[in-house]
């Protein structure tokens, strides 16, 4: 089997990076990669958290694609970092609205893993005549059964893992460990702050491959860029993704006509894939592939191959 290096294209580097200010508070980070007349596709990282990466540029051929790439408000190179103020998915649906218009582009394809599918959907929703085609990889809907699964019911599976989450709590706080967490990271003690986010992100780190990821996968964040990931993630997951799961498997019909294709892990143990064979279910003109040797991660072999195939596809 091809490695995830050899499926994908060759790294590029962008034609373009800026800062766009999308409030008074917060600056975005974009690039833009590919051929500056090719087909528009904007890509939207998962966590929330956690920003794009060169990795995400290589899914598509550089010579057919341009290729946008944008850091959501408060990760990575986007200003304030870690920033929660004025930091909701209509937010984000509004940001992505506006780099469109920033860059002139009238349509184009949304591409979106994890917490990215769930924003790629909201948007669709929102702004049906922007998106030319969804590929939406790793389905999460910020549904109770969904985080009912993250901080509980994964243990199953990964019961070291998990006693290490866990047990960076005392005892008593592990019953709401959203909030023990939340409270923690947010806490005016930069070093409580940062072993708490180190653990956090580390948990997650620990299970989104079927198999471990090489050594490199496994690099720590420094300690700012750290807080940040765990920052936004809780501020988000502590909301329910500011969004409601159900009402937008309901509100499917408004997307029906956009061609689409959904990628899903068999053992994603991140997010479970019930939740995108019901998104499948309701939406059967999709395309639907269930990658049966792979977990969440979007650079397992299966998952990329997949992801290449409905690009090209699409």
């Amino acid at each position: 089997m091809l490695t995830p290096d050899e499926l994908l294209h060759p790294p590029i580097d962008p034609f373009q990076q800026g800062m766009l200010d999308v409030s008074a508070i917060h600056k975005i980070y974009y690039e833009q990669c590919g051929n500056p007349d090719g087909i528009p596709v904007v890509v939207l990282h998962g966590g929330p958290g956690s920003g794009c990466t060169p990795l995400q540029r290589r899914f598509f051929d550089p010579a057919r694609f341009r290729v946008v790439l944008f850091d959501q408000r408060g990760c990575k190179r986007s200003l304030p970092l870690g920033c929660v103020e004025e930091n909701t998915t209509q937010h984000l649906i509004a940001d992505i609205e506006a780099l469109r218009v920033e860059l002139g582009i009238t349509r184009w394809m949304v591409f979106g893993g994890s917490w990215g599918s769930t924003l790629a959907l909201a948007y669709a929703l929102r702004h049906p005549q922007a998106v030319s085609s969804l590929l939406l990889r790793g389905i999460f809907l910020c549904c109770p059964q969904e985080l009912d699964w993250f901080f509980r019911e994964v243990r199953l599976f990964f019961p070291e893992a998990w006693q290490k989450f866990s047990g960076f709590l005392p005892e008593s706080e592990r019953g709401e460990l959203l909030t023990a967490y939340r409270r923690r990271i947010f806490s005016d003690d930069p070093d409580l702050a940062l072993a708490a986010a180190n653990c956090w992100n580390g948990f997650e780190a620990e299970i989104v491959s079927l198999l471990p990821p090489p050594p490199v996968a496994n690099m720590t964040l420094d300690p700012a860029a750290s807080i940040a990931r765990a920052r936004v993630q809780l501020h988000y997951l502590a909301h329910q993704g500011f969004i409601s799961g159900d009402e937008m498997l309901a509100d499917i019909n408004r997307i029906r006509h956009i061609p689409a294709h959904i990628v899903q892990g068999r053992y994603d143990m991140v997010c479970p894939p019930a939740t995108a064979y019901e998104l499948h279910r309701c939406w059967p003109e999709a395309g639907f592939t269930m990658v049966p040797d792979a977990g969440h991660s979007a650079m397992e072999p299966g998952i990329v191959r997949a992801l290449c195939e409905a690009v090209s596809a699409l």
